[in-house]
């Protein structure tokens, strides 16, 4: 049976072109999670009077990969230390956040936190919010779905989407999808 990881880290496309090549990962979908407003649209929540962070949902088949895994990505792939932003991107919406699915989640989350903390592999504290995910999500829409695959040589895919999957390939070599 399959699981989900809802992620914000930063831009939702970055997240997403990573996730798409890992081994185990089934679907991901772009979404808003977190915010009071129902359906919201790209703009309000680049606006950042949603509440809402830009998130992706991660379907996997834990078979393949764990949920600690995930987070261990999740991590490698994005600052956990910086409030409310990722890099140039500034705002509410770009936060860190795990929204989970079940206690244990919550748990694999904050023990992932605990051990990443301890071992000093980032300067400053980690910020990375915890919280149930509620049913607030919704997805984006359909033109920010597989945003990159779509649109490699647009400026901020060069430039920050392509990095981020680089890094994703070169420490992560193991869980990359075959073929």
């Amino acid at each position: 049976m399959n699981e989900t990881a809802t992620l914000g880290g930063g831009c939702f496309w970055c997240l997403e072109a990573v996730y798409l090549d890992v081994e185990g990962v089934n679907a991901v979908e772009s979404g808003y999670a977190g915010g009071h407003t129902r359906r919201p649209s790209y703009e309000q929540v680049c606006d950042g009077d949603t509440g809402h962070a830009e998130v992706v949902k991660v379907d996997f088949d834990p078979a393949k990969i764990s949920y600690r895994e995930i987070l261990d990505i999740f991590f490698a792939i994005h600052d956990p230390t910086q409030v409310n932003r990722q890099g140039n991107d500034v705002g509410t919406q770009y936060r860190s956040v795990i929204f989970t699915h079940s206690d244990a989640q919550r748990e694999t989350a904050l023990q992932a936190i605990r051990e990443i903390g301890e071992q000093g592999i980032y300067d400053g504290k980690i910020v990375t919010e915890v919280l149930p995910l509620g049913d607030n999500y919704w997805p984006a829409e359909a033109y920010h779905q597989n945003y990159f695959a779509q649109h490699p040589n647009q400026g901020y895919c060069s430039f920050v989407v392509a990095p981020k999957v680089a890094k994703f390939r070169q420490k992560f070599a193991h869980r990359i999808k075959a073929g």
